[in-house]
């Protein structure tokens, strides 16, 4: 084989990400653009553990979305994959650690790794509460198409078709929760993991370069499908195929003026174990974390009076509990969930001059002062650093 001698000869995919800004809100917006290259090259980033890091017969873990991987990952979550194959058999073995959630899902194929996703996708999940996890309790588990035979332990299926394993630490207190440790491996007969040959390695690079317009073309009609329905600053709940089934998706699409604030409000179901909300950019990233107050969840919120979440979005401080910072945008997503509640409701958004926020809100309401939101992100930022990324 002859190695081209322009890596770039190699790339040329990644112009397809680049065509898919004329499915964005503003496609002949220079900053729109300039966010899609950033997104590019960040799925561009991910796409090398995706096609070089580990193989299904010597699997590892490797980031999938995180603080830096912001393509719309839940802020709570730490997201981690590895690829498998479902004539295989694996054992996860570590400490469930003290997180809210430790969730494994296993899927056909990941998205951004082929240009449909299959239909159906080999979908199956199980979290902690599934498999009699305590915190801080030390477990194996064996995953495969079929129980092994004489095993008694800890099991949950895979399709025979598998093609990847998708796990989530999500953290309801971020700053004291202990993220879990694991291993996955191969109990088969395998050989030794291989030296790539230069054809494997130039078919996976070409493979990243298609990574990053494969994504965009999955999510981006997944955010404009919820404008085009419903229109801005309204909630469409949902479940979706492939994703948790415990989990009820409440998506809208914001939008406000400078000078203006949104006002979400909420009911919270009776038996709420795991909720939260988050806003995300016109791309469907997850708008800045770690450095923003751009999500929440039930830990941290704080609820009014009469039992109902309220929270604003807007460009500045409003010194209101819940301020969900949108980081610069006065356009883009917001993603709420509702995992194993015994209700969904559905919030409503009322969009409102900022000035005549508080007429808006309980006349209780409290005041929160800038140092006491200046410590809030304090220990956010810690409380972000601590947890796994890769």
């Amino acid at each position: 084989m002859i190695i081209e001698p322009d890596i770039l000869a190699y790339l040329t995919d990644l112009e397809s990400a680049v065509a898919n800004l004329g499915d964005t809100w503003r496609p002949d917006d220079p900053a729109y653009r300039a966010d899609v290259y950033r997104q590019t090259m960040t799925s561009l980033s991910y796409a090398y553990f995706a096609y070089f890091h580990a193989t299904p017969e010597h699997p590892d873990w490797a980031p999938l979305w995180n603080p830096v991987y912001t393509l719309q990952p839940n802020p709570d979550d730490i997201y981690l994959q590895s690829p498998i194959r479902g004539d295989l058999t694996y054992r996860i073995a570590g400490n469930r650690g003290s997180c809210k959630i430790l969730s494994f899902t296993t899927q056909r194929a990941l998205s951004g790794t082929v240009d449909e996703m299959p239909r159906p996708n080999g979908h199956h999940e199980v979290d902690d509460s599934d498999l009699g996890l305590e915190p801080g309790e030390h477990f194996e588990l064996i995953l495969s198409a079929r129980r092994p035979a004489g095993y008694a332990g800890k099991w949950a299926p895979i399709d025979p078709q598998a093609g990847g394993l998708m796990v989530r630490y999500r953290s309801y207190d971020w700053l004291n929760e202990v993220d879990p440790q694991l291993t996955i491996e191969c109990l088969d007969p395998v050989p030794p993991k291989p030296r790539l040959s230069p054809e494997e390695i130039v078919a996976r690079i070409r493979e990243m370069a298609k990574f990053p317009g494969r994504k965009t073309r999955l999510y981006y009609p997944m955010q404009n499908g919820v404008k085009e329905r419903v229109g801005f600053n309204r909630f469409e709940p949902v479940r979706m195929p492939g994703a948790l089934a415990k989990q009820v998706y409440w998506p809208a699409c914001f939008q406000f003026d400078a000078d203006e604030a949104l006002i979400i409000e909420t009911d919270i179901p009776a038996h709420a174990p795991y909720w939260n909300i988050q806003l995300n950019d016109p791309y469907f990233n997850a708008l800045e974390y770690v450095y923003r107050l751009s999500s929440s969840n039930g830990h941290y919120a704080k609820l009014s009076r009469d039992g109902k979440y309220r929270a604003v979005i807007a460009l500045e401080d409003p010194g209101v509990p819940n301020w969900l910072d949108p980081a610069g945008y006065r356009e883009g997503g917001i993603y709420g969930r509702w995992y194993d509640c015994d209700s969904a409701p559905v919030p409503t958004i009322t969009r409102v001059k900022l000035n005549a926020l508080r007429a808006y809100l309980p006349a209780d309401t409290p005041i929160v002062t800038p140092q006491q939101r200046a410590e809030q992100l304090r220990l956010r930022v810690r409380a972000c650093q601590r947890r796994r990324r890769w």
